[in-house]
């Protein structure tokens, strides 16, 4: 699928994978909403690449719903939705000072999967009423982000892990159900990348995961999980499945 000229949503777009996914699409020729939580960020990263910027609070189905609305009835309709925003919150499962978790993860699921989901729910309704853009019938990409914790998540990442682990597994079901409208999922499950979520860790903690890392030992670049994006919205074989984007790494117990 052709990007240029298309109206590309990418949500959590106010810096990290999203900025950089939002910055590359808009040099592609897209036409770019920015979804993020502070309407403020949204704002000024859209207005550095020529987009358009919204506020939105993706685990609000309500609010994703009107953002949709409102893209729809000024911009277009989306064909390509890349779904970024999420949270890393860690919390044990038994923590030394005896307190549940319980709200952390259910704080996790509504951000990274539920929001995940309702952005997926709404962008494809929107999509299989659009016409098709080409002779395979299709209508649009989905690409939802994922994580290597959910196949080797760490001690403390219990709440994390599952929810990308949702977003991994309803990956194919996705794909399989969305194929008779022409739209393709996809999903991408990225290792250690350089983002404003990893610049919280410690540096022992990062030199420690780096060591798992075989090549590049480094940690990833944004700009290349945008480079698969565009790679997944222009090679339409590529539907129903994920794709760790991580340097062969596995992540150590903690």
């Amino acid at each position: 699928m052709k990007i240029e000229g298309h109206v590309a949503v990418v949500t959590g777009a106010a810096s990290g994978l999203g900025l950089a996914t939002a910055k590359r699409l808009a040099a592609l020729g897209a036409k770019v909403v920015v979804l993020d939580l502070s309407k403020e960020a949204a704002e000024h990263a859209a207005a550095e690449i020529g987009g358009v910027g919204f506020g939105v609070d993706v685990s609000d189905a309500a609010a994703v719903e009107a953002a949709f609305a409102k893209i729809e009835d000024t911009i277009g309709t989306p064909r390509v939705t890349v779904s970024c925003a999420g949270i890393g919150t860690a919390a044990r499962i038994l923590p030394r000072n005896g307190s549940l978790t319980i709200d952390a993860f259910a704080k996790a699921l509504n951000v990274n999967l539920l929001g995940t989901y309702a952005v997926m729910n709404i962008a494809a309704r929107a999509m299989a009423k659009a016409d098709p853009l080409d002779d395979d019938g299709t209508r649009g990409v989905i690409i939802n982000t994922s994580s290597v914790a959910f196949e080797d998540g760490q001690i403390g990442q219990a709440a994390y892990s599952a929810s990308k682990g949702g977003v991994a597994s309803m990956t194919l079901p996705a794909a399989r159900e969305l194929a008779r409208f022409g739209i393709r999922v996809m999903a991408i499950a990225p290792g250690l990348f350089e983002t404003a979520m990893s610049a919280g860790l410690p540096e022992d903690i990062k030199a420690d995961i780096l060591k798992s890392v075989p090549f590049p030992s480094r940690m990833g670049h944004a700009e290349e999980y945008a480079q698969l994006v565009q790679s997944i919205v222009e090679n339409p074989m590529l539907n129903g499945t994920v794709i760790r984007l991580d340097a062969a790494a596995r992540m150590p117990i903690k």
